[in-house]
């Protein structure tokens, strides 16, 4: 659809208006969650041909200490000349009304964009969502699709900041925030289910616990595979190591050694056993009981 004057957009020119600051405390760190993601990726696969990037809404909650997670977000219908940028107010309205019907704990925290281009245009909207997020810092998300040569896939948080003696809409910086991906378990086993049913196994859903236990396992294993795989390319000189990586996996297994010092597994390790100990109990029981019905009986 189309934006033209007669629309309910607003036009989003390089104008005088001023600056909107909000005093609101800035945002320290974004988490991004899988249904915010997908929702992105699926309105840049439905865009059309003449647009460049698509932008939405993002919502989610956001702490006291400046933590935002973003757990969803709809797509809003905007417009891009080498003029000016149209933004359609009414239609994102009536998406955020709707949204808010159904999570009222969910709120705007900012917007989103793909592709890793920062103009003029990305600062004239950035003034706009940071309005409707007032007294709030609003945030901008960057998806990189990976789609273009030499851009690696990803996903950068931004907020923005006015520059000049006299700043304008047009006139800020954009502020990189430290952002990551984050999902629960039931988002967990939703991405196993949709990547197992994707590579088109035959056994998609398993039917016991232990098949459940047993694909867990097994996906446990191939991840360590594969990091072992990775570590040993990087020591051996064969490709370029992450430091973002490197400084997950040093988290990662950091608090896995200290949980280990501290007994956590043996304590699990321990109930595990106990658990095991009972079921065998009863079922000797149960068994013992059978029998000696079977003798009174007979």
């Amino acid at each position: 659809m189309p934006l033209t004057q007669a629309s309910s957009a607003v036009h989003l020119k390089n104008a005088t208006p001023g600056f909107l600051s909000t005093p609101g405390r800035a945002p320290t760190s974004v988490t991004v969650h899988p249904v915010a993601l997908f929702t992105i990726l699926d309105h840049y696969l439905r865009r059309t041909d003449a647009q460049e990037r698509v932008i939405g809404t993002l919502l989610g909650t956001r702490s006291d200490t400046g933590d935002i997670e973003v757990r969803s977000a709809f797509a809003v219908l905007h417009s891009e000349t080498a003029e000016q940028v149209a933004v359609d107010m009414d239609y994102h309205h009536q998406m955020y009304d709707l949204h808010h019907k159904v999570n009222s704990k969910e709120v705007i925290v900012g917007w989103y964009s793909t592709g890793s281009n920062l103009n003029t245009y990305s600062a004239l909207i950035q003034n706009f969502y940071t309005q409707e997020t007032a007294p709030h810092q609003a945030i901008h998300l960057a998806l990189d699709t990976g789609v273009e040569e030499g851009q690696k896939a990803g996903v950068k948080a931004y907020i923005s900041s006015p520059v000049g003696v006299s700043p304008k809409p047009e006139n800020c910086v954009f502020i990189p925030v430290p952002c990551e991906l984050r999902f629960t378990e039931p988002e967990r086993h939703g991405l196993d289910l949709l990547t197992t049913v994707a590579s088109g196994a035959s056994d998609a859903y398993p039917s016991t616990d232990l098949d459940i236990l047993e694909r867990a396992l097994s996906s446990v294993s191939e991840m360590l595979d594969r990091v072992l795989s990775y570590v040993r390319s990087v020591l051996a000189g064969e490709v370029k190591g992450d430091a973002a990586v490197g400084r997950y996996l040093m988290d990662t297994f950091g608090a896995s050694t200290d949980e280990l010092e501290k007994g956590a597994f043996n304590t699990s390790l321990q109930d595990t056993l106990m658990v095991s100990y009972l079921a065998n109990l009863v079922r000797s029981q149960a068994e013992v009981s059978s029998r000696l019905a079977l003798v009174r009986a007979s």
